[in-house]
């Protein structure tokens, strides 16, 4: 055989294994660099997975960490009714009634989604809840039987829920949460003012598994961060907070009022140390939330005349301007003076009163004399330095800010009925950081709901910093010209001997307000209250009581002020203030 033959038979035999190769050659290009991000996509598929994380809403606290509001560990349970177990009617009715009886779910409802294997578009029905938020310690309770009872296509969804410990208290405050297509929704209340800082961010991660899906413990490629949202804390001390509820239910169940409100404020930083209204709900029992009174809240959005209440902000005035002293002594008309085309009357006939008498036995006709005597400018400007008109501070809304006209619409009888409480309304807030003022010695501090807040990974503080408070005074000595006639309001011959908290200077006044009603004062329907301060000289606290419509009496004197002795004498004893002076023994 020649060598040319022989070349020509290994060149026949190369020829189609060197194509095979470029063949080769070329679909591995084509695989590997052309369709590459294609190939690697699919295959990363197969050994990777997206593992979701839920970050945990921030929860409140009282002042001193008090838990108001927390996340409750709970499950949904789920079954898939595809599996073997649910093929006869008898088993789905047996795991019906033992779902039936271990939740709150309707056995005839569990066996109607359990029996039901296609959807209205033929579809297999792969999920059928059975119950919804149940505890952690059922949750357990309950996968322990089931794995004995070997029910297979059962399974459990864990997460949390909202829950406030202390149910009714300080519900309107707090608020509460919905869950709205899987997402918190806030509902009012600090809960909702502080939402965007409250919610949380959930996460997610890229991480490997093996064939079976089993992640492994590395190769973990984060895609969002989980975070947690930050803790709120109140400046409510939560056992003042439970003396005034105490206190506050005793007074409703008395008098039965309409509506019933107890604030209590730290008159030198604004703090609101307890807040509470009647009625109420509770947030974790949703049947308690029908009634939409229980569920507003009132004692922010709403404004009333304040009655008697006013007048020491009128005289206070008149003595800071100097227009009277405290031993100014006005004709009070024995009981009826005709101003401004109208009578105005006293709840008992007097004669000549000193100004602080005016403020001890609530003289209308003398605080109107007072104010008439100041002039309608001087006495705007007056309010409108106590703030009245304007927003508190309070970071929870809407907030009302009453009704208080212009200058420019009053008219003639304004400028004697504005100071006695009527023609304008003001709300309990407004009231009491007024009454601040008088209490700390002139300033009109902004309130405070919220201290700090504080991010639970980080363990960074916010402090929420308070404002600066302007002065409503003119003269350093007219606070305590003004404290001194409240202290006379407690004593014998005062209109509220009721008020006054045994071995304590107690300083205060009383308000007893007909109701505007169809164009005109009703006679029988009435805002009863009492605001004051203890120990009167270096206040702990101011505080409000006011009743709305209360039944069987309708004054101030009788039906706030022995609440406001009581909460007092118990808070006190609980700041460990010591007394004034020796309690005398009955």
């Amino acid at each position: 055989m020649s060598k040319r033959s022989l070349f020509t038979r290994i060149a026949i035999v190369c020829m189609p294994i060197t194509a095979l190769f470029l063949i080769i050659a070329a679909r591995l290009y084509y695989v590997q660099i052309i369709r590459h991000d294609e190939f690697y996509e699919k295959a990363r598929k197969t050994y990777t997975t997206v593992v979701q994380s839920k970050g945990q809403r921030g929860q409140i606290f009282d002042f001193d960490g008090n838990l108001l509001a927390g996340n409750k560990p709970c499950a949904d349970i789920i079954a898939d009714p595809q599996y073997k177990l649910f093929s006869s009617n008898e088993k789905c009715a047996e795991i019906s009634n033992y779902f039936a009886q271990k939740t709150d779910s309707g056995s005839d409802t569990l066996l109607r989604r359990l029996t039901r294997k296609k959807s209205d578009s033929g579809k297999d029905i792969r999920y059928a809840p059975l119950a919804k938020d149940v505890p952690i310690e059922i949750i357990e309770e309950i996968r322990e039987e089931i794995r004995n009872k070997k029910w297979r296509g059962i399974s459990f969804e864990y997460k949390t829920r909202r829950y406030y410990p202390k149910d009714e208290m300080l519900s309107h405050i707090i608020g509460f949460v919905n869950v709205e297509f899987g997402k918190d929704v806030a509902q009012g209340g600090i809960e909702k003012t502080r939402d965007k800082n409250i919610k949380s961010t959930d996460g997610s991660a890229q991480v490997e598994r093996d064939r079976k899906g089993i992640p492994f413990g590395f190769g973990e490629h984060v895609i969002n961060t989980t975070r947690d949202g930050n803790d709120v804390y109140l400046t409510i001390i939560e056992p003042i907070q439970m003396i005034v509820e105490e206190e506050l239910d005793s007074l409703v169940e008395k008098f039965s009022p309409k509506a019933a409100y107890a604030v209590m404020v730290n008159p030198y930083n604004g703090n609101i140390m307890a807040i509470a209204q009647r009625p109420t709900f509770n947030p974790n029992d949703r049947e308690s939330m029908r009634d939409p009174e229980a569920r507003r809240d009132k004692i922010i959005s709403d404004a009333f005349e304040p009655g008697s209440i006013m007048k020491p902000i009128a005289v206070a005035g008149a003595l800071d301007y100097g227009i009277v002293s405290p031993e100014t002594r006005l004709n009070c008309e024995n009981g009826q003076w005709f101003f401004g085309g109208k009578i105005l009357r006293d709840a008992h006939p007097y004669k000549i009163l000193s100004v602080r008498e005016i403020i001890q036995k609530s003289s209308n006709i003398g605080a109107a004399k007072i104010s008439v005597m100041m002039g309608k400018e001087r006495l705007y400007n007056l309010f409108s330095r106590f703030g009245f008109g304007q927003k508190t501070g309070m970071p929870i809304q809407p907030e009302a800010t009453g009704i208080f006209r212009p200058l420019e619409k009053w008219d003639s009888l304004s400028v004697s009925r504005f100071p006695i409480g009527q023609g304008i309304s003001v709300s309990p807030l407004q009231m009491v950081r007024a009454y601040c003022a008088l209490a700390n010695g002139g300033k009109l501090t902004p309130i405070r709901l919220i201290d700090r807040e504080k991010n639970p990974q980080t363990g960074e503080v916010v402090d929420i910093q308070l404002e600066k408070a302007p002065n409503v005074f003119l003269r350093k000595d007219s606070s305590k010209k003004i404290v001194e006639m409240l202290k006379l309001v407690t004593k014998k011959g005062g209109t509220a001997e009721e008020a006054a908290v045994e071995g304590y200077e107690t300083a205060g006044k009383t308000g007893t307000s007909q109701k505007w009603e169809n164009g005109h004062y009703s006679e029988t329907k009435f805002h009863a209250s009492f605001i004051g301060f203890v120990p009167a000289d270096e206040p702990a606290f101011v505080l409000l009581i006011m009743a709305d419509e209360p039944q069987k009496n309708h004054y101030g004197g009788i039906v706030a002020a022995p609440y406001f002795r009581k909460i007092s004498d118990k808070t006190l004893r609980f700041l460990n203030i010591a007394p004034q002076y020796e309690i005398q023994s009955k």
